[in-house]
């Protein structure tokens, strides 16, 4: 019988994600890919709408404003993410995904698509579709 504790949705929450996290980790560097799972997000978002600043990345992949900027800072460094003046506020950069950023993306995808499954291992199609259904409804903005 578990006790109060193992029944707490934050430590829930908290073990679904480090399980998450380890098999994204050993999927990725199987495949073998140097990425983690919120540089595929970020890849992922520039993909779906180029040209973005860092302010709007982070708040596509519900990231933390402060820290964005080390995650594109790594992007930029491997050559995956262009930064550039943007035209409509010179102060802002526009962030642009360069063909080897969609080389990367395009390699990592199919992996991470597969890789959902085993993290929900423990569930049936439709306990997982039944997950994923309460989890959107858990994280969603409250009004």
């Amino acid at each position: 019988m578990p006790n109060e504790f193992e029944t707490m949705p934050g430590h829930l929450i908290r073990r679904l994600n480090q399980r998450s996290t380890a098999v994204f980790q050993k999927r990725i560097k199987d495949a073998p890919l140097e990425l983690t799972s919120v540089q595929f997000a970020a890849l992922d978002a520039l993909s779906r709408e180029p040209g973005m600043d860092q302010a709007q990345l982070a708040a596509r992949i519900a990231y933390d404003r402060a820290t964005i900027g080390d995650v594109v800072k790594r992007l930029v460094q491997k050559g995956l993410v262009e930064r550039t003046v943007s035209e409509t506020d010179r102060r802002a950069r526009s962030l642009h995904l360069t063909p080897e950023g969609t080389t990367a993306l395009d390699g990592a995808r199919p992996v991470v698509t597969r890789l959902q499954a085993e993290i929900l291992e423990g569930l049936s199609e439709e306990e997982a579709a039944q997950f994923i259904v309460l989890a959107r409804k858990a994280v969603a903005p409250q009004d």
